[in-house]
């Protein structure tokens, strides 16, 4: 297991570029999910500097908290409700320039401008956790996130039974 990672200089390709196989070597035999996202949690913001990032998981019918780097968070949300809730219910990737404009919004930071949230998904295509990021300035993900946030998704979730 790597302590540090090789962070990249250069545009978001080049971090995403860099990081994913860094990502991959640090996950390898690790099952425990919890652990995994914890790490995955901590090498995307080593790497970015987002203003939040972290995994909320599905417990019975809510998004409950789960490891994360960054300001404190909501702890539980309804399914549907928010960018998560919502991406949740819609099984896909939303990205959210604006946060102030997504109808129903639930403001954990007044400081976010702008979301990107990732459904996580089991063997079974099931939504079982989203991934969320959150960043202080509007407008800060398009569709390089989106892409490269679902590799680092499906990562996440190749190795958890």
């Amino acid at each position: 297991m790597a302590e540090h990672l090789d962070i990249a200089d250069g545009d978001k390709g080049d971090r995403y570029r860099a990081l994913l196989p860094q990502l991959d070597a640090l996950l390898a035999g690790e099952p425990d999910p919890i652990a995994r996202m914890a790490n995955t949690a901590a090498a995307l913001a080593a790497t970015f500097g987002w203003l939040w990032v972290g995994f909320y998981r599905v417990v019975d019918d809510e998004l409950v908290l789960g490891p994360f780097q960054g300001p404190i968070a909501c702890t539980r949300i309804a399914h549907g409700k928010g960018v998560c809730g919502a991406a949740w219910a819609r099984n896909e990737t939303l990205v959210v320039p604006d946060v102030d404009a997504f109808p129903g919004h639930i403001a954990c930071s007044s400081a976010a401008r702008a979301e990107i949230v990732v459904p996580l998904r089991d063997r079974a295509g099931r939504v079982v956790g989203v991934l969320d990021v959150d960043h202080h300035l509007p407008a800060a993900f398009d569709t390089v996130d989106a892409a490269q946030l679902e590799a680092v998704a499906t990562l996440l979730m190749r190795d958890i039974v």
